[in-house]
């Protein structure tokens, strides 16, 4: 079986070099595995990212680890959203820190649990990646064989190539998440995943929201939040 927190992790270049995780053991394979597959990281980076454009977490989200960050960040944008603080005003105010414990934001509080949370996560995010129709049947293809040749793993590999090929089941990623807390990281995870610079980008992420029911201030947080993190 795949490690969907370990997936996420790669998805937001969560362990690379220079960084630490609280992954554990997993930052310093996944290290490893960047250094060794270039091609691996820059395949899955074409799934996601899907005009091709370098972007990453910045140093003190990443060394969170993949699951941390986007919780951290909801977290963060929904804090500043009840503080009542402009938008963009709390990103600036210090290091991402995980959120604490006791809160609906910890991953060990999903109610699902940790691993299929994080694999509702990962599925946001393909599916926000897609949201411009850019993936045809021959970039599916081309994607696929980028991923056979990088050696990223048979059942990593089948797992994205069927994510690619599934319809977008939007009421499916909805349901997914069962809190409100949860629905925010879902919102956050889709944000990391593209710019929304285009219609069909901003389209989709505004189709999201409505379908959470965030209200428009704390989407206005969660979008000035990510955009201080990402970096090019």
């Amino acid at each position: 079986m795949i490690d969907p927190k370990k997936l996420l992790d790669q998805f937001l270049g969560s362990g690379a070099p220079g960084t630490q995780s609280g992954m554990g053991g997993h930052a310093e394979r996944l290290t490893q595995f960047a250094k060794n597959n270039p091609l691996a990281t820059g395949a899955i980076a074409a799934v996601l990212l899907g005009s091709g454009r370098g972007r990453g977490l910045a140093r003190n989200a990443l060394k969170l680890g993949g699951m941390a960050a986007i919780a951290g960040l909801a977290y963060k944008a929904y804090q500043d959203y009840q503080a009542g603080k402009t938008p963009g005003q709390g990103a600036k105010e210090g290091n991402l820190l995980p959120p604490p414990e006791n809160t609906g934001f910890h991953p060990a509080q999903a109610p699902q649990g940790e691993d299929e949370f994080a694999l509702t996560l990962v599925r946001a995010m393909i599916a926000a990646a897609r949201a411009d129709g850019h993936i045809d049947e021959a970039e599916r293809r081309k994607i696929a064989g980028r991923l056979r040749e990088s050696g990223i793993g048979e059942e990593v590999e089948s797992f994205l190539v069927e994510e690619l090929e599934r319809p977008v089941d939007l009421d499916a990623l909805i349901a997914a998440a069962r809190t409100e807390e949860q629905k925010v990281e879902l919102y956050t995870a889709s944000r990391l995943a593209i710019e929304p610079d285009g219609r069909a980008e901003r389209g989709y992420l505004d189709l999201l929201a409505g379908r959470l029911k965030l209200p428009d201030a704390l989407v206005d947080h969660i979008e000035a939040t990510v955009a201080e993190t990402i970096v090019p």
